[in-house]
């Protein structure tokens, strides 16, 4: 079993207020390592328009690579959001980053609305020189909906191992109406490329439920260590998951060999809810990184990073 040490809430956007695209909301937090600081991108939200819609941007916040204490805070989103009719006019949430030789790739959700159900997500890609503003590749998705995968494909987490880029994501399985309104039901999933445009689907669930067919499951974060592969993910009921904690998000684990078989474990996790505070409804979003030698966890808390992201360090080695 992990046993991860809590260091607490690190980055809380509502203490920001320098802008009208930042208000609150800190999602799906992913880092990238510096000589001399970390870069952690986030998905954030300014306050909601009139009929109470929300859009979504992407952002960064730079840390100490030493005590996580911030630097400096993005100025402006990483991403525009799309043009009229696009399939990210209304979001670019969640978003992962990649260096590749001297320049920096993204691999974000695009959210559009809808009006059956509130809204639809497909993949996004951009480049940038600095990392900080990055140009999309087009007013289209990377990644979008196929035969197997109709609806919501978000939450891309780009990798590479080996000769080959893998980007973990999540795609709807089914929506189900629970008291009246609509609510996604999605899996983990994966693709594979060779240059991170041209993109080969595996078509497959990667984990096994553990609650019920209508668990969901998000933020797949894979990290290679001592052999094998481990991935941390999170997952929740399909109903009444915003306010009932025994029913809202937990993080799971999986280990695998071949990126392919996956074995879910989730006794292994080593870390729960917190008894009161800013994490004492749920722990969402993971992302596992090494720095100085030790693994970190950066996650969310109560309504899924609302207050922002916390970080954990794990006590021993990934075994």
């Amino acid at each position: 079993m992990f046993k991860w040490k809590k260091l607490g809430l690190v980055f809380n956007p509502t203490n920001y207020k320098n802008n009208n695209w930042l208000n609150e909301f800190a999602q799906a937090p992913s880092v990238l390592e510096y000589d001399d600081f970390i870069r952690v991108y986030f998905s954030c939200r300014p306050k909601a328009n009139e009929q109470g819609q929300y859009v979504s941007y992407s952002s960064y916040v730079d840390l100490n690579k030493n005590n996580f204490s911030v630097l400096k805070v993005g100025e402006n989103p990483i991403l525009e959001l799309g043009k009229l009719g696009t399939f990210d006019e209304f979001g670019t949430y969640p978003s992962s980053v990649i260096k590749i030789n001297d320049k920096y790739m993204v691999f974000y959700g695009g959210w559009t609305r809808c009006e059956s159900v509130p809204f639809n997500v497909a993949i996004g890609c951009g480049i940038s020189d600095d990392g900080k503003i990055f140009e999309k590749l087009g007013n289209g998705p990377i990644l979008s909906y196929s035969l197997d995968e109709p609806f919501i494909l978000s939450g891309p987490k780009i990798r590479k191992f080996g000769d080959t880029y893998y980007l973990f994501y999540i795609a709807g399985r089914r929506w189900i109406t629970v008291n009246g309104k609509p609510e996604p039901v999605y899996k983990i999933r994966m693709a594979t490329s060779k240059d991170t445009l041209n993109w080969e689907k595996y078509n497959k669930d990667l984990i096994e439920d553990l609650l019920n067919e209508n668990e969901a499951q998000a933020s797949p974060d894979v990290i290679f260590a001592n052999g094998k592969y481990h991935m941390f993910f999170c997952y929740r009921e399909a109903s009444d998951f915003r306010k009932n904690k025994d029913r809202s998000y937990k993080i799971g684990y999986a280990h695998s060999t071949d990126l392919i078989s996956w074995i879910r474990d989730d006794s292994k996790v080593g870390i729960e809810i917190s008894e009161e505070g800013w994490d004492s409804e749920m722990i969402a979003y993971p992302h596992v990184v090494k720095l100085n030698g030790k693994y970190y966890m950066f996650y969310l808390g109560n309504e899924v990073g609302k207050y922002g992201f916390g970080i954990a360090e794990l006590e021993g080695d990934l075994l």
